[in-house]
């Protein structure tokens, strides 16, 4: 069965100078104040897409990797990710880069750089950034 989420963004005034609030409406846990400072320049305690996007993206790739290692009899213990999304002014989202660190017993590291390697290139999230070069830091720990 397909879902859909949505988010809502009213925004007043120019790109510069103006300022604007998104709200994540299916879930109802809050509203957010963005601006274009808070994107191009410093948080000052304001979101952004970017921001919005890495939390969809370290999310979903946790997801994933812990789906596909528990598929293959191998379930976490933990799984944390970090993404850290990059926009550059006038050229936009230029990188990701996903860091994941996990405690799987009874992995090998090659093992788990294999299925952390899969759920790159099959979480949703990924795959709807496709044309954004995405890479991976991985740690098995012990």
């Amino acid at each position: 069965m397909a879902t859909t989420r949505t988010a809502t963004t009213q925004w007043k005034g120019a790109l510069i100078g103006g300022a604007g609030t998104v709200s994540l409406d299916t879930s109802g846990v809050g509203t957010y104040e963005v601006s274009w400072p808070s994107r191009a320049e410093a948080a000052n305690g304001k979101t952004s897409p970017e921001e919005l996007i890495a939390a969809a993206h370290s999310s979903c790739y946790s997801m994933a990797l812990s789906h596909g290692l528990a598929g293959a009899g191998t379930p976490p213990e933990t799984v944390q990710t970090v993404a850290n999304v990059t926009f550059q002014p006038g050229e936009g989202i230029t990188g990701i880069t996903l860091s994941v660190k996990a405690r799987v017993p009874g992995l090998t590291a090659e093992a788990f750089e294999a299925a952390a390697q899969d759920a790159k290139a099959n979480c949703p999230v990924s795959k709807a950034l496709a044309g954004v070069n995405i890479t991976l830091e991985a740690e098995l720990l012990s």
